[in-house]
């Protein structure tokens, strides 16, 4: 895995602390990958399998 840093509105960091606190992720990388899988599997595959046009 790569290292990357990020600037992100507060209000995002409330959300993805509530995600974990919740226990729905174990700490905010996670949560992070998985919303950036979730977006590629629906913006980029999910485009490629439907023939739809690239933005």
């Amino acid at each position: 895995m790569k290292l990357i840093t990020i600037y992100l509105p507060e209000p995002y960091l409330e959300a993805l602390d509530e995600l974990v606190n919740k226990r729905y992720y174990p700490h905010r990388a996670e949560a992070i990958r998985a919303a950036i899988r979730d977006l590629i599997e629906i913006e980029l595959w999910g485009r490629k399998q439907h023939g739809k046009a690239s933005r």
